[in-house]
C-alpha cells in the first residue's frame, strides 16, 4: 500500500517546517507503515504527532467535556456507542428523528482529538460539538493533560486484555491495507507490543497512566475493564452513568432502560446498521472494520504458548507494585 492509500493520520504529507524541526530531533524508528517518533515517552507517525501538538497548543477544555480514552483496540468503539447512548437518552429528542447512533458511527460521533479534530488544524471549528462535548483519544494521560490542567472535566478509560488486542489490532491492520490475514505481520506486531514501540506505545504506559489517574483523582479519571464491561455489562453501564453525572432513575432502571441501552450498542445490533455496513471515517476506515468478535479470551486461538508467555513476563514486569491486576 502506498504513502497515498493510507489513513491520513498515518501518512508524514501533513508537516509544518516547524514540526519538521521538532521531530527531527525526536528518537525515530521504522515500521512496515512508516517513519514512528518518540513524543513525550509516546510513539507517533508524522501526522499524528501533528495532531497533538495542534491539540496541546490550541484546545480550550470547556468544564462539560468528555473523554473517551484508550490504547488502541481496547473496546473503544463499545465506549464510544454507550456514551452516546447514556446521554442522548437525557435529551428530549422529538419521535421520528433517527438515533444518533444510526446515522453515525461511533468515532464520527466521538472523533478522536488526535487524529480527526486537530489533525489538520490547532483552530479546527469546534462550533458543531453541542455541550457535553464528546471526544477520544489513544495518548498517555500526561500528555493528554497538558491543555486540561485544573479542568474538572471527565475522563474515562477503557483496559482490554492486551493479548486480545493484539490480536484484535492484527485483523484490523490486515483490514485496512487490504491483505489476506498474514501471519507474519501478527509475529511482528508481537514484537512491536513487547519492545513498546509501536504506534501510541508502550501500551503498559498507557494503560499505567490512566490506572494512577484513576488512583488519584478518581472524581475525573474512571478505569474500565472490557472484561467487566463483557461479565457485569449492566452494572459497569450504571457506574460509568453514575460517574459521567447521568445517573439512571428507579423509574428508568424498572422500564428497562439499561438493558435497552446494551441492546442497542450491542456488537451485533451496532454492526447490523446501515451506516456501519457501507460508511466510512473521515480518515477513510470502512465503518465495518471496527466490528469483528469483541470476545473475550478469542486470542487462544491464535497465539502460541509461547507469545502467550512473553506477554504474560512483559506484564507482570511492568505492572509490579502498581496494584494493577492482570
Amino acid at each position: 500500500m502506498s504513502e497515498k492509500e493510507l489513513p491520513d493520520h498515518l501518512r508524514e504529507d501533513n508537516l509544518s517546517e516547524e514540526t519538521k524541526t521538532l521531530i527531527s530531533s525526536l528518537p525515530s524508528t521504522k515500521d512496515f507503515l512508516g517513519k514512528l517518533y518518540n513524543y513525550q515517552g509516546c510513539w507517533y507517525y508524522p501526522n499524528t504527532l501533528l495532531g497533538v501538538l495542534n491539540f496541546q497548543k490550541g484546545f480550550k477544555p470547556q468544564e462539560t467535556d468528555i473523554v473517551i480514552a484508550s490504547f488502541p483496540k481496547s473496546g473503544t468503539t463499545w465506549l464510544k456507542a454507550l456514551t452516546v447512548a447514556l446521554l442522548e437518552r437525557t435529551k428530549n429528542s422529538s419521535s421520528g428523528v433517527p438515533h444518533p447512533l444510526q446515522s453515525d458511527n461511533p468515532h464520527g460521533l466521538v472523533p478522536f482529538l488526535e487524529t480527526n479534530v486537530y489533525l489538520n488544524s490547532s483552530t479546527p471549528d469546534l462550533t458543531k460539538f453541542s455541550s457535553p462535548r464528546l471526544f477520544s483519544t489513544h495518548m498517555p494521560l500526561r500528555t493528554l493533560q497538558v491543555p486540561f490542567k485544573d479542568s474538572p472535566c471527565k475522563i474515562v478509560y477503557v483496559c482490554r486484555n492486551v493479548k486480545d488486542v493484539l490480536v484484535s489490532q492484527w485483523y484490523f491492520r490486515c483490514a485496512y491495507l487490504q491483505k489476506e490475514v498474514d501471519k507474519s505481520l501478527l509475529s511482528s506486531s508481537l514484537d512491536s507490543l513487547c519492545s513498546g514501540v509501536g504506534y501510541f506505545g508502550p501500551f503498559w504506559e498507557n494503560v499505567l497512566s490512566y490506572w494512577r489517574g484513576s488512583l488519584e483523582d478518581p472524581e475525573h479519571v474512571l478505569f474500565m475493564r472490557y472484561e467487566e464491561m463483557k461479565s457485569e455489562p449492566a452494572a459497569q453501564v450504571k457506574r460509568l452513568a453514575e460517574f459521567l453525572g447521568c445517573p439512571f432513575t428507579e423509574e428508568e432502571e424498572e422500564g428497562g432502560s439499561v438493558d435497552k441501552i446494551l441492546e442497542l450498542c450491542s456488537l451485533r445490533s451496532l454492526s447490523g446498521m446501515e451506516i456501519n455496513k457501507t460508511g466510512r471515517t473521515s480518515n477513510n476506515v470502512h465503518h465495518s472494520n471496527f466490528f469483528r468478535k469483541g470476545e473475550v479470551g478469542d486470542s487462544k486461538n491464535y497465539l502460541t504458548p509461547e507469545m502467550e508467555n512473553k506477554i504474560d513476563m512483559i506484564i507482570e514486569e511492568k505492572y509490579k507494585g502498581s496494584g494493577l491486576k492482570y
